[in-house]
């Protein structure tokens, strides 16, 4: 029996939460991830819309390498970089992943986690995922 895990990404660092979502997802968990344009990528927002900016505008419009624009696929793009997403195991993983911009209205009354060491304490400059989503 596969369990779902609702996760509040709301002031969680990126690269911690989709470590650990990553992780849950490959101990068999199925995960739904909300709020992810609210997460944070930690260091000075210019050098971060610099770099992103690059990636976004690397490669060619139709044979790639292709990096998402909204911030739900961002994260998305995110956690699955941390799976092995072209072993078999990894894309089972990966299927039982949903991400979702805001709380949608079916999940309100959902118990969200917030997942341990995740947190932005809000000790470094930042830039949300939303606000890098709105920029490029």
């Amino acid at each position: 029996m596969i369990t779902m895990i609702y996760v509040d990404a709301n002031n969680q660092v990126l690269g911690r939460l989709a470590s650990s979502v990553a992780k849950l997802l490959m101990g068999g968990e199925a995960v739904s991830v909300v709020n992810a344009e609210k997460a944070v990528v930690i260091g000075n927002p210019k050098a971060i819309l610099e770099s992103y900016g690059e990636k976004r505008e690397r490669g060619d419009p139709y044979h790639g390498p292709f990096y998402p624009k909204k911030p739900g696929l961002i994260l998305r793009r995110s956690i699955r970089g941390m799976l092995p997403y072209k072993a078999p195991r990894g894309m089972e993983a990966f299927k039982r992943l949903k991400v979702f911009i805001s709380v949608p209205e079916d999940l309100k009354d959902k118990q969200f986690r917030e997942l341990k060491g995740t947190a932005n304490k809000g000790e470094f400059k930042s830039i949300t995922i939303g606000r890098l989503a709105d920029t490029i």
